[in-house]
């Protein structure tokens, strides 16, 4: 199986996605979306209610209690995830939230929807969630069905991973370039190891981990990489940003 994703800009245009995708044949079952949700002072005091909560199928700012309310059909529920903020979840995403909180949410969704997804790009989902953006996972269970979603949500104006991945970094380097230019050195050269350290250390595995610590699972993911003194700096600064966007994030 494989799952497709895509990452919108606005909500309404990833809910006319995944309504054509029902409509052709695609599971609701096989369909998950990620959306930001609100404050984390108004995620906190939301109740838990047997209906849909006013706007969640309209802004996206509008949250439900975990394991309640329906989108498109699907069950809704929110959580707030370290680093992103509140986060509605809709479809399988949403039942693996119940009974969770706190950082065991974040770890159940996750693993729900990195089934069949590298995790080394959920550090993409969560930028993405970060700058208000929707995301729609979609797990198929053929070739043909995987090019259909593909299609649907291109068309529908869905930004692919490998383009996420890329205006993530694009919106990172000068500033990373310039503090690696401050030692007297040259970033150009540097960048391709660097930058893969920075991504290892946001992956699920190593984030919140020193090198030293992390080294095991280092050596097994980046065999070619890990041992180069640019990687090892990179990855030390990808520690250093998890830290900072999370302490903005929970504050």
């Amino acid at each position: 199986m494989k799952t497709v994703v895509g990452i919108f800009t606005n909500l309404p245009a990833a809910k006319e996605a995944v309504q054509e995708l029902q409509s052709r044949g695609v599971s609701s079952h096989n369909i998950n979306l990620l959306v930001p949700g609100a404050s984390a002072h108004e995620l906190r005091k939301v109740p838990t209610t047997e209906g849909e909560q006013p706007g969640i199928g309209e802004a996206v700012g509008a949250v439900v209690g975990t394991g309640v309310g329906t989108v498109l059909g699907m069950a809704a529920a929110a959580t707030f995830l370290a680093g992103v903020g509140p986060v509605v979840a809709v479809g399988v995403a949403a039942a693996a939230l119940a009974g969770a909180a706190g950082a065991a949410a974040g770890s159940a969704l996750e693993n729900a929807l990195t089934e069949g997804l590298p995790k080394d790009e959920w550090f993409v989902y969560e930028d993405a969630l970060r700058q208000g953006r929707t995301i729609v996972a979609v797990l198929t269970d053929s070739d043909a069905q995987a090019e259909l979603a593909e299609s649907v949500l291109s068309r529908h104006g869905a930004e692919s991973i490998d383009a996420a991945r890329e205006h993530w970094w694009i919106g990172l380097r000068s500033a990373e370039a310039e503090r690696y230019a401050a030692t007297g050195r040259d970033f150009k050269s540097a960048e391709p190891h660097f930058r893969r350290g920075f991504e290892a250390a946001l992956h699920p595995e190593a984030r919140g981990r020193s090198y030293d610590v992390a080294l095991g699972h280092l050596w097994k993911k980046y065999p070619r990489e890990y041992s180069e003194k640019t990687f090892h700096e990179g990855y030390e600064r990808g520690q250093e940003y998890w830290k900072e966007i999370s302490a903005r994030r929970a504050a």
